[in-house]
């Protein structure tokens, strides 16, 4: 059976680096102050580091450590490994996500635009606030886009089987009552970003750096359908978002939780 895991390319996520690091500074500016001096924090799906280094301005003395399961994505982050200008620590892990279990409590455990890859993560939730210390936080942030019309076309004219699923979202209310449920003070919520995009079919480079990355994958054996099908998308993404006089508005909305554990908390009930 052929390998469907999708190939990221970090250089063409990187190209809308300063648009997809919005949502990660707006998680960050909800978690609260940690509970230890010297913190331990992990990124899950860190992606090429760019916004993990990030972490380390906000904690210095921390110990942070990256998780992705992309080799291409961690030959880029690791470009950064090493101590932190505060007397802390930055590096970087190979982690399935959906199987990782702390191996020491954890102050943050930290997502950023990865669980929505993973069918059924409220599952995981559990586990990964039972390895927060008391009064540790899990924070995370999922695109929540997917009747936006990017993914709408794609589902219609990509082939059978190879576009993302949409049902692996929940709303904010749905996560506010599950880690509540866990034990956990809850801050929830959604925004809906308008990003101006600029250069040629700019939708479709955006999603090429995500969304489309399954797609593209499974359609690496067959050029010439790969290429009647990005015609065929880029055609109809020109006219679902027509560019205007500054740029292309491109509306993205994501959810957002921030969960604290209980100070008197350590582990499920």
């Amino acid at each position: 059976m052929p390998d469907t895991t999708p190939a990221w390319d970090p250089a063409r996520y990187l190209r809308h680096a300063g648009h997809r690091a919005r949502p990660f500074a707006d998680l960050l500016a909800r978690v609260p102050d940690l509970p230890a001096r010297a913190p331990r924090i992990a990124d899950l799906g860190c992606g090429p580091g760019n916004a993990t280094a990030l972490l380390t301005a906000r904690w210095p003395t921390a110990h942070v450590t990256g998780h992705d399961n992309s080799p291409e994505m961690l030959e880029r982050a690791r470009a950064g490994a090493g101590p932190t200008p505060g007397g802390g620590r930055l590096d970087f892990a190979t982690t399935d996500v959906r199987t990782w279990t702390p191996a020491e409590p954890h102050d943050l455990i930290l997502s950023n635009a990865t669980l929505h890859w993973i069918p059924g993560h409220t599952d995981l939730f559990a586990g990964w606030i039972a390895a927060l210390a008391p009064g540790g936080v899990l924070a995370f942030q999922v695109p929540g886009n997917f009747d936006a019309p990017s993914h709408r076309l794609l589902r219609r004219l990509a082939p059978d089987g190879t576009a993302h699923r949409t049902d692996t979202v929940h709303t904010p209310e749905e996560y506010l009552a599950r880690l509540t449920g866990l034990g956990c003070t809850v801050d929830a919520w959604e925004t809906t970003y308008i990003h101006l995009l600029t250069g040629e079919d700019p939708v479709l480079d955006w999603v090429g750096g995500t969304t489309l990355r399954p797609v593209l994958t499974a359609l690496d054996d067959a050029p010439e359908r790969r290429d009647a099908f990005l015609d065929r998308y880029r055609d109809a993404l020109r006219t679902a978002y027509p560019p205007g006089p500054h740029g292309t508005p491109f509306p993205f909305r994501r959810v957002f939780a921030v969960a604290r554990k209980e100070t008197g908390r350590t582990g499920p009930s």
